[in-house]
């Protein structure tokens, strides 16, 4: 019987990269597959902040932050809430991964050239109790070069299996069909799209100029998730949930469409926990898009009030950075889908981060002179940029000006300044006190207790409406697909399930394809940090087991 290869990986984002890098290191010929330009490898890593979860690190100690295994696991519990038959895959390996997190993790990234920014970040505070969702202490570890950093060491390992020999890159490759000999599926089926020169992000053409049928002793599936399918995300959309948002914007590319785990479903794999995804509140239009609705969320320090779109405040703990879906399930309660941000320069300067590693360049780019001259501005270049540019900014001198623009922005007098008034002015009464009975005004004076946020991510408390602080700014936050949280069942070889839960020979699954392991290895909630991690835990591991098949 002849192969064309040991193992084909379809999909050539971090985890497929990941993947094949761990079949190189054991001198597999692999062919890998992706239906986008080469110039889009990495997939949405590329994109991303570059955060990882990790737990005791040294980057914690020099902080003074005290972590532990246990800890960590006790807070992903709370987060996951596994509570689902099809969970017992999931669960394990969020086991094994909190293993991974909080032992092998760094070093073993770092033996690769990956290295940490210094201060480590506080996402997903919860502000429930000790058993609920949330982290209970800062584990998010900026990667230096964000995602392109992350990328490099295995996209170089990657190009180094190429010019051995090891590696054929077939991109422009679309799958279309996975088929089986004598029970094992062996064969990947597609079409040849037509060349593109798209820049990175961009749509490419789907004009296919022929087809391609390949085979090997393994296939990977690593294709990512559905957020760039508005179409798919509102048929997975969960009825917990109520009615999915008529206005979304994306936070992934179009490239990015689930349409693999629907081929793969046909091939016999196990698809579970579809109603699980992780989309984002904070999400404001891209001033300068590279994708359709192209989406940029705000990383918030705790300080901005968060209003509703009629101007009521968002309930208790539902504060920036604490609780992404129990905000998501609130605003859709509320008969909106929209809401704002209320706060002023002071604010914005020291709190406001943008997501993605083109919001970043000084970070991106490893610049130490830049991250310090980042630092000593009154408001960052790229935040300044959404200040000046951005379609949800309202920036004003004075309250009744600012309910006006807000008004403006949506094309519906649904706020009212004396609402918006009360809102602030009680909340800025709070802050004159030490001895408040306000959680968000609690929360403000503990975060400035981590060093961490005290330095740069948290501004010392003041009124909203003190002159001396402004402009004031409102900024109109929308709905941000990014991840899908279920995906195929696996087990902790990576070995992609059927329905009776058996193995299906010869198929493996990482990344977002497989709910970054087990088929939603996160549960209902995510603890941030963990979709990149999960893509490198899962991808190592289904690399290793495929190579191992194949001996």
């Amino acid at each position: 019987m002849t192969y064309d290869a040991d193992v084909i990986v379809i999909g050539a984002g971090l985890a497929g990269l990941v993947a094949t890098a761990e079949l190189v290191d054991a001198g597999r010929k692999v062919i890998l597959l992706d239906q986008e330009p080469e110039r889009s490898v990495g997939g949405q890593a590329h994109w991303s902040f570059g955060g990882l979860f990790l737990v005791d690190s040294p980057e914690q100690r020099r902080m003074r932050i005290k972590d532990s295994r246990d800890l960590a696991l006790q807070d992903w519990l709370g987060t996951a809430g596994f509570d689902r038959e099809e969970d017992a895959w999931p669960r394990r390996w969020a086991e094994a991964y909190v293993d991974f997190a909080a032992g092998e993790k760094r070093p073993w990234l770092h033996a690769r050239g990956v290295r940490f920014f210094p201060v480590v970040g506080w996402a997903e505070r919860g502000g429930y109790d000790a058993n609920g969702h949330g982290n209970s202490v800062p584990r998010f570890h900026i990667t230096w070069g964000t995602g392109p950093g992350l990328v490099e060491p295995f996209e170089r390992r990657v190009r180094e299996g190429v010019a051995r020999g090891l590696v054929r890159l077939a991109f422009r490759h679309r799958v279309t069909g996975l088929a089986a000999t004598a029970g094992a599926v062996d064969t990947v089926t597609g079409e040849i799209l037509e060349p593109s020169d798209a820049v990175r992000g961009t749509a490419s053409s789907r004009e296919a100029t022929g087809s391609f049928s390949l085979r090997a002793q393994a296939v990977i599936v690593t294709s990512g998730g559905i957020g760039g399918n508005h179409d798919l995300v509102r048929a997975q959309w969960p009825a917990r949930l109520g009615t999915p948002p008529e206005r979304m914007l994306s936070g992934v590319p179009a490239h990015v469409d689930g349409l693999m785990l629907g081929i793969a479903e046909a091939a016999g794999a196990s698809h579970i926990n579809k109603d699980r995804m992780w989309h984002y509140t904070e999400g404001i239009q891209n001033w300068d898009p590279i994708w359709a609705k192209h989406g940029i969320r705000i990383l918030p320090g705790p300080s901005p009030l968060w209003l509703d779109a009629t101007g009521k405040r968002l309930p208790v703990p539902l504060f920036p950075g604490f609780d992404t879906l129990g905000t998501l399930d609130h605003i859709m309660k509320t008969g909106h889908d929209h809401t704002w941000f209320v706060l002023n320069q002071r604010i914005i300067g020291k709190e406001f981060a943008l997501s993605g590693s083109e919001q970043n360049p000084d970070l991106t780019g490893r610049s130490v002179r830049d991250v310090i001259n980042r630092a000593r501005q009154a408001v960052p270049g790229p935040v300044k940029a959404f200040m000046d540019n951005g379609a949800d900014f309202v920036v004003e001198r004075d309250l009744s000006a600012l309910v006006r623009g807000m008004n403006a922005v949506t094309k519906e007098d649904l706020l009212d300044e004396a609402t918006v008034r009360r809102e602030i002015v009680a909340r800025d009464r709070e802050i004159a006190n030490p001895f408040t009975k306000d959680l968000q005004v609690t929360a403000i004076h503990g975060a400035r207790r981590y060093l961490g946020d005290k330095l740069i991510r948290t501004a010392a408390p003041h009124r909203i409406l003190d002159p001396k602080a402004g402009p004031l700014i409102a900024v109109r936050l929308s709905i941000l697909t990014r991840k899908s949280l279920g995906g195929l069942e696996t087990d902790l070889s990576s070995r992609v399930l059927t329905g009776t839960g058996e193995p299906l020979p010869g198929v493996y699954a990482a990344g977002e394809a497989a709910g970054f392991g087990g088929g939603g290895v996160h549960g209902y909630r995510a603890l941030e940090g963990t979709f990149l991690g999960g893509c490198i835990f899962s991808g190592r591991a289904a690399g290793r087991a495929a190579a191992r098949s194949v001996a």
